[in-house]
């Protein structure tokens, strides 16, 4: 993990291979049984006939939204539809503003290292105090922190790191004592 001074934004870097989107989906729905209230979306994708296609759920609602646009069958590359994934924005923003305790970003794509998609929900969140955790690929890592400008603790993608990073953000952590202030960069190092 990488520590700074604002730990209430985390980066839950992952690899090839690797499934943020189960890490992210299973926390929220612990979160949610614990009675924290998460917001935000995880990816998830159907496979159909003309290919995969994309789409996410609501983890606030569990609705699943597609975020997928028909390019034809002999297109190639990006399906994503940047129209339905502000409108998805919008869902959680307006989610955001009835209250919450975490905000989960499904990605750092290639829209929000461009500076569009999903950035102005993480600005939202930062004003309204409320922690956040963004789904990062490993290649893109260094254009979120250039935007996040050094402001984010870095998470393997598994979710021990995720839970450490929660319980320490909550005052959990194993070196709290009670009637101490510990931040969370130091709980967790």
């Amino acid at each position: 993990m990488t520590f700074d001074s604002q730990c209430d934004v985390a980066a839950l870097v992952y690899e090839r291979g690797e499934d943020p989107d189960r890490v992210l989906a299973e926390f929220a729905a612990d979160l949610a049984r614990r009675g924290f209230r998460a917001v935000g979306l995880v990816q998830s994708g159907h496979r159909a006939s003309d290919g995969p296609q994309l789409a996410a759920r609501l983890v606030h609602s569990g609705e699943e939204m597609p975020l997928y646009q028909d390019l034809g069958p002999l297109a190639s590359g990006c399906r994503l539809d940047p129209g339905r994934l502000l409108d998805a924005g919008a869902r959680v923003a307006c989610a955001m503003d009835q209250g919450a305790d975490l905000l989960i970003i499904n990605r750092f794509g290639q829209q929000e290292s461009e500076g569009r998609g999903l950035l102005y929900l993480i600005v939202q969140a930062l004003s309204a105090d409320i922690p956040l955790v963004i789904a990062v690929p490993s290649h893109r890592f260094q254009a979120w922190i250039t935007f996040a400008e050094g402001m984010s603790v870095r998470l393997s993608c598994d979710r021990r790191a995720l839970e450490r990073w929660w319980a320490a953000l909550h005052g959990r952590g194993p070196s709290r004592q009670i009637g101490s202030h510990v931040s969370v960069c130091e709980a967790l190092k």
